[in-house]
């Protein structure tokens, strides 16, 4: 299949999906109920999820190599975020989040057609390595749509406070589910990001080839990992929730981001000139 077909076909599905989505929420009346997505329904968003998996293998796999970009990020982390909308659809009502992942979908999916990854890795030859590497962008995906998560939220709860709600806010799950949603999000990407840490430690000099030392990336990947921990131990303790638990997220959102992109550039120019 040409390149350009693995991207087309997992956008098409989402675009034709959100159509269909968009057409009912516009013919369903205010009084009605909302209806849970159908077995029809799901099976297609699987499909394409499927579809959408194999575009990005291809994508960051082109033949014995391992290459990685801005393009494949993106599409990686909005992919993650349908397929844990598919599975909590198998048991929660989450019709309102149409309008914002299917329209993602369709656009992600067609991202590295355009933007393909120009970073060779090196180290890609090894299967730790790549583990590593993976399981290190599952966790910064994660987080990332848990902060967008907690901000949509944040929009949510102010407009309701506020009484200005669209139509698209109106749809949206109640808040209660979707801080449920925010929480399961955040577990999740916890366990992975203490896998990469705990990977970069014990396996550092045949993933790198020099022995473990502590980084900036190090010391703000664990300062990350500490204020998420600590929000988790929150909530589970003394039932954190609301602007709490949104500053928290935040906060363990971007010493990540200091980690993995913004580190460097801090450490370098701003405390440079500080200086």
């Amino acid at each position: 299949m040409p390149p350009i077909l693995l991207h087309l076909l997992p956008a098409s599905l989402y675009a034709g999906l959100c159509a269909w989505f968009w057409r009912g929420c516009v013919l369903r009346q205010k009084a009605e109920p909302r209806q849970g997505m159908s077995s029809r329904e799901r099976l297609v968003l699987l499909v394409a999820l499927l579809a959408h998996g194999l575009a990005l293998h291809e994508a960051l796999f082109p033949g014995q190599e391992m290459r990685f970009g801005f393009g494949v990020a993106i599409s990686l982390m909005v992919w993650l975020a349908i397929c844990f909308y598919w599975v909590e659809t198998l048991y929660t009502r989450l019709e309102g989040l149409h309008a914002l992942a299917m329209p993602a979908g369709a656009v992600a999916s067609l991202i590295p057609a355009f933007f393909p990854g120009q970073h060779i890795l090196a180290n890609a030859g090894s299967p730790a390595f790549r583990a590593h590497f993976i399981v290190a962008m599952l966790a910064y995906s994660l987080f990332t749509l848990a902060a967008l998560h907690a901000m949509l939220m944040a929009v949510a709860e102010r407009r309701l406070h506020n009484a200005r709600l669209t139509r698209t806010m109106v749809n949206l799950p109640p808040l209660l589910t979707m801080e449920a949603l925010l929480f399961r999000l955040i577990s999740i990407a916890f366990v992975l990001l203490t896998l990469t840490l705990a990977s970069g430690v014990v396996f550092s000099e045949s993933l790198f080839g020099t022995a473990f030392r502590v980084d900036h990336k190090t010391v703000f990947a664990m300062i990350s990992w500490l204020l998420f921990g600590a929000l988790l131990f929150g909530r589970r303790v003394w039932g954190w929730r609301g602007r709490v638990a949104l500053r928290w997220t935040l906060a363990g959102f971007i010493a990540l981001m200091l980690a993995y992109i913004g580190s460097r550039f801090v450490i370098e120019v701003l405390l440079h000139r500080a200086g």
